[in-house]
Formats: C-alpha cells, structure tokens, sequence
C-alpha cells in the first residue's frame, strides 16, 4: 500500500486562510477529495494524510469532517493552541474523532524560534503522547535545536520533520553544515522521523535533479528507510511540478533501495507512525 503522509485541502469560503492568497495564485482557489482523487488514482497512491493548512480548530473540525466521508484519507493531521490554558481540554474534545492522528503547530509562523520549548506548552505536548498522537514540525533550519530538546524531554512523542525543515535550495546550492548536523541529531533521536516531501516547491519550477539529489540524500542516510516518509504536500506541489511527477522523482531518489525499503518510505512508515 502506497500512503501519501501529507496532502492538503482548503475551501477558502470557510474565511480563515491568511495564506494561501494571490502571492501564490495558482493554488489560489478551493482543493477539496474530487480534485485529488484522479491523481491518486494516476500515481497508485491508495491513501493519504490530511494535513492542517492554518492556526484554527474549526478548520480541523472541518478536515475531520472529510476524513469521515473520504475513505482513503486516511488520517488527520490538525492544529491546536498548544500554549493556550484549555489546550488538553481541545486535543481531548478533537481526540474524539478516531481519524485524528496528530497535531501539527505552524512554527515556522512563529516569531520566537524556541516557542515550542516554552513550559506552557509541556502539558499539551506529553498530553498528545499519552493519547497516542502524532507530532508534525513544521520548521526551518532555525527550529533543529529546538526540536531535538523537545524530543528529548518528551520521549514518547512521535516527531516527524515536515518537508525536511525547508533548507535553502535550488541555484546550486549544496547543504549547508547547520542543516547537516541538525538533522543528523534529530535522526539519532529514536522518536524523530522525517517527511520527504515539500523539496521541489522550496526550490521552484525550475528545480533539477542535481539541486534535490545531495539534500535527499542526507536525509536517507541518517533517517534510513525506517524513519523516512513519502509525502507529496498536494497542492503546495503543484507550484513546481506535478502529483504523478514528484511521486515518479521520489522512485528516483529511492533507486538504490531495496524493495521492502522501498515499501516502507512509500507507505509502511506512514502507516505505523501514524497508527493508520
């Protein structure tokens, strides 16, 4: 079974999406199941996880409500105020719906790089390893340190890096030592996990194979097949590429691999690390 472990959808009538917006127009519109599910269908992709896109738990809600009505979503992947007083209470009341597998906080939004190590948001974060969810760090370089600490202080949280915390890429750029060492430590942290999706919009449509190859790499050698995920961040994507196309470059990249390693990034972990 072929998991793609982050995809979004946004109707954007709902009223609470600062972003998307005409900054980026070609995914300036609604993305709701019947636009996907073709591609899905193109590139043998038999399910997904449905990924937050902003900071409100009606939009959760709404994500949850899909998830009851789309049978090959899989999992949810949904947002709340982690720092805020009643934020155990919220996690409790969303953990309700069975498709609710983890929380993901929009750090990359947030000024204060070390937010997520703040002692207000301990009791919601231990909270979600009692429940069984998942953690999604939505980060930049920035944030390694942070997210290392945090995974250490909370060793039963499950922890995937989304979008292999965005580096700079494209032009002939090559990884640079803070990202190297940054996601070495994270991935020698047994509760850490990293998604291999978001690279050719970091870069753009202009993106090759030689500028993803050395960052790609990186990131399977010290996750390994164990720890890595394949995501396809649809519709974000589709600023660079296509769906069937960036399922096709991760064949690429995984080449070398065995086939049950193969099976294992293209969906076995999302499976297990998500409890799908």
């Amino acid at each position: 079974m072929i998991i793609d472990a982050h995809q979004h959808f946004w109707k954007l009538e709902r009223g609470d999406y600062p972003w998307p917006n005409e900054t980026v127009a070609d995914i300036f519109r609604d993305f709701e199941p019947a636009d996907l599910a073709p591609l899905l269908a193109a590139a043998g992709v038999d399910r997904t996880v449905l990924v937050q896109a902003t900071d409100t738990v009606a939009e959760t809600e709404f994500l949850l409500q899909i998830a009851k009505d789309v049978a090959w979503v899989a999992g949810v992947v949904g947002w709340v105020d982690l720092g805020a007083p009643d934020a155990v209470k919220v996690i409790d009341r969303l953990h309700q719906q069975p498709a609710l597998k983890g929380l993901r906080p929009m750090l990359q939004n947030i000024e204060d790089t070390d937010w997520i190590s703040r002692e207000a948001v301990a009791p919601a974060l231990s909270h979600m390893a009692d429940l069984g969810l998942c953690f999604d760090a939505l980060i930049q370089p920035r944030h390694l340190d942070a997210i290392a600490q945090v995974a250490r202080l909370h060793p039963a949280l499950p922890i995937v890096i989304d979008h292999i915390a965005k580096p700079k890429m494209g032009g002939g750029q090559t990884p640079d030592a803070e990202w190297l060492q940054g996601m070495r430590r994270l991935a020698d942290l047994p509760n850490v996990h990293c998604k291999l999706s978001g690279l050719i919009t970091e870069i753009g449509p202009t993106w090759t194979m030689t500028d993803l190859a050395p960052f790609a790499a990186h990131v399977l050698q010290v996750f390994g097949p164990d720890k890595t995920l394949f995501g396809s961040d649809w519709p974000v994507v589709t600023l660079a590429g296509t769906y069937t196309g960036w399922r096709e470059t991760v064949d690429t990249l995984l080449t070398t691999f065995t086939a049950a390693d193969r099976a294992k990034i293209m969906g076995g972990n999302a499976q297990a690390f998500y409890g799908l």
